[in-house]
């Protein structure tokens, strides 16, 4: 992933909502680069995420991790779990941003608790996991909140941070739009976060889907997450339901999960 985003490549992630090793094994299997386990809006738990990880042993996505706050202690269990990435929301200052960082390296380099028995039944890197996951995990912070469009530029300029993630919608709700992402007020946030990452070398991420990454493409955009498997099972249904003449769900307005 680290290769394809420094080539300017496009990395995609699948979102796991449900609660189960069998979806996590078959998402990690169809492709996908990496997994968005969700556990700010969803049931999981600690110990069901780590059996979901578990599931992903020898597969291609990498299992990556949203947890419900920037702190330290909630990165570091979902690492120590075997966790390769931890996705942080609401980073809306410089020093939440190097706290995100800190929480996944090893001193010197950062704060990470040394105790990583079953992260290396997942990782068993030859060099050592603590190198390996220094070098590997990776860091990617949110931009959920007006406050964070204005601290952008410091945001980006954090050493460590591999990933700038707008949360698009959480966005417009910052700025009185509840969902509305199409108007000029979020737009232009959205545009200055874009160009304080480029400005310093920072992939910038965002929701995607199958109509709309070809333009995020275009805009900049390099790391997505795809819709969740609920969304992609609602999506699979349409098709043959409306085939058999059966009402199929209305997919125009439906919540990106």
């Amino acid at each position: 992933m680290r290769k394809a985003l420094r080539a300017g490549e496009a990395v995609v992630g699948a979102t796991i909502t449900v609660a189960s090793p069998d979806v996590a094994s078959r998402a990690a299997s169809l492709g996908f680069d990496f997994l968005w386990i969700e556990m700010e809006h969803s049931p999981i738990t600690l110990e069901t995420a780590r059996n979901m990880i578990l599931a992903t042993r020898g597969l291609p996505g990498v299992p990556f991790i949203r947890v419900p706050f920037n702190e330290l202690w909630l990165a570091k269990r979902a690492l120590d779990i075997g966790a390769m990435g931890i996705m942080f929301p609401f980073t809306s200052t410089p020093e939440l941003a190097r706290q995100a960082v800190a929480a996944c390296k090893y001193p010197p380099h950062g704060r990470r608790g040394a105790g990583p028995g079953l992260a290396t039944l997942r990782w068993p890197a030859p060099e050592g996991y603590a190198n390996f996951a220094d070098r590997n995990a990776m860091v990617i912070v949110i931009i959920e909140q007006q406050q964070a469009v204005e601290n952008i530029d410091e945001i980006a300029a954090v050493p460590g941070v591999d990933v700038v993630f707008i949360g698009v919608n959480d966005l417009s709700y910052s700025y009185g739009h509840r969902g509305r992402q199409d108007v000029p007020e979020v737009q232009a946030a959205i545009r200055r976060v874009v160009a304080a990452c480029h400005k310093n070398n920072v992939p910038v991420g965002r929701p995607g889907a199958a109509d709309t990454i070809p333009q995020l493409r275009e805009q900049g955009f390099s790391f997505f997450q795809a819709t969740s498997e609920l969304g992609m099972m609602a999506a699979g249904a349409a098709p043959i339901l409306s085939a058999a003449g059966k009402k199929a769900p209305d997919m125009k307005d439906r919540p990106f999960y």
